[in-house]
């Protein structure tokens, strides 16, 4: 078969058949090749190109210019993980490219870092308030843990039937309450949690 020949505007003015270099519409970015049959007064499908692209290089997606006027060379980042510089939430890469806009490839090291524009840097207020607040929540989970426990020898000291063994385990556990009372939780997470000396 005939190769075709095409004018200036790529419209066949011999027909025939001729490779075409297939690109994605979104990123112009290199897919396919394939032999295409042209009459004459077609031109080549959309996005694609007759000029062959360039080799594939580690690090780089080949892609149609701007202008459709060639090949080039854009940054392939794809399948890396960057994050937000707003929030600091981890973001994967999914488009040919430069990284995203508003993004690092520095890790926050807690979720109370700030992007200063060059580096994360904790916000320890918030940090602290958030110690603090998981703290005295793990406190109030210990004290319902212990008065659920001493609940029954409680009951039975007040009907004078508690053993003496249950009477020194409800002393043990009401000492241990009045420790975790007298917890500063201000100190989060620095925190030395008593324990039942039972």
């Amino acid at each position: 078969m005939m190769n075709a020949i095409l004018d200036s505007n790529n419209i066949a003015t011999t027909a025939g058949e001729l490779a075409v270099y297939n690109y994605a519409a979104d990123t112009r970015e290199y897919m396919s090749s394939s032999v295409e049959y042209l009459a004459v007064g077609v031109g080549i499908p959309a996005n694609s190109a007759v000029d062959e692209p360039p080799a594939k290089k580690k690090g780089k997606a080949v892609c149609r210019n701007a202008a459709g006027a060639g090949w080039e060379y854009v940054s392939d980042h794809r399948g890396e993980t960057v994050y937000s510089t707003e929030g600091g939430e981890a973001i994967e890469v999914t488009a040919p490219g430069e990284y995203p806009e508003g993004t690092t490839t520095i890790t926050p090291a807690t979720p109370y870092d700030k992007w200063d524009g060059e580096k994360w840097v904790t916000d320890t207020d918030a940090q602290h308030t958030s110690d603090v607040a998981a703290a005295e929540q793990q406190r109030t989970a210990l004290l319902a843990e212990a008065q659920a426990t001493i609940s029954i020898w409680q009951t039975e000291l007040q009907l004078g039937i508690i053993s003496d063994d249950d009477k020194a385990s409800l002393i043990a556990w009401l000492a241990y309450i009045k420790e975790l009372q007298d917890v500063d939780t201000d100190v989060a997470p620095d925190i030395k949690w008593p324990e039942v000396n039972n």
